[in-house]
């Protein structure tokens, strides 16, 4: 089996999330971690799972005015912030407007301020409807990360995103046991 893992980060919060679910995930399946700049059709259309993951901006998937915001907050050294190698450039929701790749089975992630979902938003949703949307089999559901409001991950966050990632291994490796039986 074969899983690809596209991620958007800003500030390295989801990129070390996208890292620890690959980890978990490496069990059942090869796994590639890439940054959505570098991602190609042929990546995604060749994998068995694609997992999708980004930060949660104004409610949901960032957007060229959100991640040029993200990136001003670079410049105030109260925030001590400093970009991810490759941000803001395009965003998931970019890739997947100008993309018409059909994974076969998908799981999308996000990471979020940790606040009420009513009030922050929730990116992993609204990616979850588009791959759902294209024709795409949701493996699970969408997932959820927790970054406070300083920008760090929260407490136990790397640990549960490994596990989420060896969750999604299982719900895989089963979809392929269904396929072969």
């Amino acid at each position: 089996m074969r899983a690809i893992v596209v991620y958007e980060s800003m500030f390295g919060n989801t990129h070390q999330i996208a890292d620890a679910i690959a980890a978990g995930l490496a069990d059942a399946a090869e796994v590639t971690v890439v940054n959505v700049n570098l991602v190609t059709s042929e990546d995604a259309e060749s994998a068995d799972l694609v997992l999708v993951g980004g930060p949660t901006h104004v409610h949901g998937m960032s957007r060229a005015s959100t991640r040029a915001e993200a990136e001003k907050w670079t410049h105030d050294p109260d925030k001590n912030l400093s970009l991810e190698s490759g941000a803001p450039g395009r965003g998931i929701r970019e890739w997947l407007d100008d993309d018409a790749t059909v994974p076969k089975n998908f799981a999308t992630f996000a990471t979020r301020v940790d606040w009420p979902i009513v009030v922050s938003g929730n990116a992993a949703a609204q990616m979850d409807r588009e791959l759902n949307h294209r024709g795409s089999h949701r493996l699970v559901g969408a997932e959820n990360f927790i970054v406070t409001k300083d920008s760090e991950l929260g407490d136990g966050e790397l640990d549960r995103a490994k596990a989420w990632g060896t969750e999604v291994g299982k719900a895989l490796s089963a979809t392929s046991s269904q396929v072969a039986g």
